[in-house]
């Protein structure tokens, strides 16, 4: 199927765009100015120029006109963020307990207590120790099947692994398939790398294979990034017709399978992974920030092996290897159970906390995986989520609408609420305040 013209037209500016023949700041034609130069009607003109808007490379400012991105440097990098430090934040998922600096304390008396200290202040390989390597291999087993460490990289945390996917395995343009609703650390990636971001049809985070097909008959589409084990920021588990579905997708068009599994341990019975279902093209991506503490920035990658010293090289080019001492930590937790014990204690906060905020909510809606500290809660039709922001705002609470995780042009009505790293005596009390700035 051939690619509408529109669709081709929009194509073709955004390449002139990112590839700065079009530079930074240049004033667009007027919508008609534009129609009159491409011999298309006006209303398609202003289709091409919604879609490059989508895109985040031209943006339109009201009375001046559209202008040329940036899009080296986009003002929050798609990534929604706590403005002042004195707000109450749920914004960002921040997941503790009160007895995790006492587990960094433990830890480091183990490490200081252990031999050959000076090779953690060393230059490491670029893809990790290898007995570290192993360690987390043997860890992913259960989940991922017998994982050959060789195909395992450790990162300096998820966001790492994506960024060295996008900059080894990916190209300048490439186009890659997202749920319409995504991970803002994603859509970050793909700014930096200049990627275009295509949203999928689908329901509460389960991306439509149907709609997926029918995009890559239309498009040359590289990969597909998907959260298929508590989504983000849905928290949807992928069901596994719908996931054997997408291989099927997926081999027919030859992508690339992305998947994100930084929330995947809150789900304790998964359907098999992407990853099992097509070793050959899917590049499995996690870390340990949810499960253990957002300040360790330790992850991995598990990747086919063609696409293995293509990623070692992105790590040397980003952060030559990951610190030494915080693998050494991790990995020492997972051989003594600690990890183990921390993902339990992760699972039953985050059900406590979703009981919470259901009792509070009185009623609304919300859309949530049972473990998980955050929720989606869609806002009645006609509702605006940017009044209902202010307001929290106003009141001393920091809140997160739909924009930061929307890749299509017509942004939601809706609030992400993250609670994970909210005290207990904060949490009933935010999510009332939540639930009446809603209601007012």
């Amino acid at each position: 199927m051939r690619e509408p013209k529109y669709m081709q037209l929009a194509d073709m500016i955004a390449k002139t765009i990112l590839d700065g023949t079009l530079a930074p700041g240049s004033k667009m034609p007027t919508h008609r100015a534009f129609a009159e130069k491409f011999d298309i009607a006006v209303a398609t003109a202003t289709r091409i120029y919604k879609e490059l808007e989508r895109r985040g490379v031209v943006i339109g400012e009201a009375g001046r006109g559209t202008f040329v991105r940036d899009t080296g440097v986009p003002p929050t990098l798609g990534v929604h963020q706590t403005e002042q430090s004195d707000q109450i934040d749920l914004v960002f998922n921040m997941p503790g307990g009160a007895g995790d600096s006492d587990l960094l304390r433990h830890g480091l008396r183990r490490l200081a207590a252990s031999g050959d200290l000076e090779a953690l202040l060393r230059y490491q390989p670029h893809s990790g120790r290898p007995h570290e390597r192993r360690i987390i291999a043997d860890h992913l087993t259960p989940t991922l099947g017998a994982i050959n460490p060789d195909r395992l990289l450790i990162t300096s945390g998820g966001q790492h692994g994506l960024a060295i996917t996008a900059l080894g395995l990916l190209q300048q343009g490439d186009v890659v398939a997202t749920d319409a609703l995504t991970y803002p650390g994603f859509k970050s990636v793909a700014v930096m790398h200049r990627l275009d971001l295509v949203p999928i049809k689908g329901m509460h985070g389960v991306m439509d294979p149907d709609d997926l097909d029918k995009r890559c008959r239309s498009r040359k589409i590289r990969a597909v990034y998907l959260m298929p084990t508590v989504q983000n920021p849905l928290g949807s588990v992928m069901d596994m017709q719908t996931r054997d579905r997408i291989v099927d997708v997926a081999r027919k068009h030859n992508l690339m399978i992305i998947e994100d599994a930084a929330y995947a341990f809150l789900e304790p019975d998964p359907p098999p992974t992407l990853i099992q279902l097509a070793p050959e093209r899917t590049v499995y991506i996690g870390g340990f920030s949810k499960s253990l503490a957002t300040g360790l920035r330790l992850g991995y990658v598990v990747a086919p092996d063609e696409n293995v010293e293509k990623l070692i090289e992105a790590t040397r080019a980003t952060t030559w290897n990951a610190p030494a001492l915080i693998s050494s930590l991790v990995t020492g937790w997972i051989k003594d159970g600690t990890l183990e014990k921390s993902e339990n204690r992760r699972r039953i906060d985050g059900a406590k906390r979703q009981e919470v905020c259901q009792i509070a909510l009185d009623g609304l809606p919300i859309i949530a995986h049972p473990n998980a500290g955050f929720a989606w809660l869609p806002l009645q039709e006609g509702s605006r989520a940017s009044p209902v922001v202010a307001r929290l705002k106003a009141k001393g609470i920091s809140i997160s609408g739909a924009e930061a995780f929307a890749t299509t042009t017509a942004i939601p009505q809706a609030l992400r609420l993250a609670f994970g790293g909210l005290a207990p005596t904060e949490l009933e009390s935010s999510i009332k305040a939540v639930r009446d700035a809603v209601r007012a």
